[in-house]
């Protein structure tokens, strides 16, 4: 569900962004920046491929310890506040046509790559959001969803085809809404997993005891198996069936810190106050 949210999102953005300079070379009649589009579009999801790699690759030279776990706490820290900060504020002038419209046309009397430009920038920050959101999701389940990720992306890219190219009215405002609503409790479940990987953090470090730090609530023990040894987890414990689609989403754990509780609490708070301001 998150890998679906999450691409559904920004692909259409970054397709709404292609497809509005795409129609201005139309009209303008200069069809030789059609190719320099195209470039700009496959680098900026190459450049974008290569940001997931990079930071997947600093998390595993890090190891199994403390230090990782700090790393952990940290990026998902601040994954929520770049969810937040997209949501909130870069999406009031999410293609901006008349804005993107300026830009293309300015980036062409420039040079003969500046279209080239103005869309790998624009679609690279769509791509560099997705990677980080996606990477975030991960280190909390522990598992990725392509079937989410694949329908995701060909959904968005036909309502921004729709939109663009066929011009159908779709109630863009009513999609971003719904959407918001899902990422806010999304990054508040990364506020909440951040908090359980600074408790990681203190006691691979050895500076908190683990028996030391007092739970909410520590429910549905898992059990092991008389028969094959494997341990069992109840689907509501947070390894469970349920539990992990909970854990992704809303934060869930089923034994959770007291700092977890209240800064989950307090991030839905402020986002569902944030996301009431702006679409009411």
């Amino acid at each position: 569900m998150a890998e679906f949210i999450i691409v559904f999102r920004e692909v259409l953005e970054a397709s709404l962004v292609v497809g509005i300079i795409y129609l201005l070379i139309e009209k303008t009649n200069q069809l030789t920046h059609i190719t320099k589009l195209w470039y700009g579009v496959f680098a900026s999801i190459l450049a974008s491929i290569a940001v997931g790699f990079l930071v997947i690759q600093a998390k595993n030279a890090l190891g199994n310890n403390s230090t990782q776990a700090l790393f952990e706490a940290v990026f998902l820290y601040l994954t929520a506040f770049l969810i937040w900060y997209v949501i909130f504020w870069l999406s009031k002038n999410v293609s901006n046509k008349k804005v993107l419209e300026s830009q293309a046309i300015n980036a062409m009397e420039i040079s003969s790559w500046g279209i080239f430009f103005v869309v790998f920038f624009a679609i690279l920050r769509e791509g560099f959001e997705t990677a980080i959101f996606l990477i975030s999701s991960f280190s909390i389940t522990g598992t990725f969803s392509y079937f989410g990720f694949i329908v995701g992306a060909v959904l968005a890219i036909i309502i921004g085809f729709l939109i663009v190219r066929q011009g159908r009215k779709i109630d863009l405002r009513s999609v971003f809404k719904y959407t918001t609503l899902l990422l806010v409790f999304l990054s508040a479940g990364m506020i909440a997993y951040g908090t359980h990987e600074a408790e990681e953090y203190l006691v691979k470090s050895e500076q908190i005891e683990k028996s030391e730090i007092y739970r909410v609530w520590d429910i549905l023990q898992p059990t092991k198996s008389t028969e094959s040894g494997a341990t069992i987890y109840h689907p509501l414990h947070d390894k469970g069936s349920i539990g992990l689609f909970l854990k992704g989403f809303f934060g869930y754990n089923s034994n959770p810190n007291i700092p977890e509780v209240i800064l989950w609490f307090l991030a839905m708070l402020f986002g569902l106050n944030m996301w009431r301001r702006f679409y009411y």
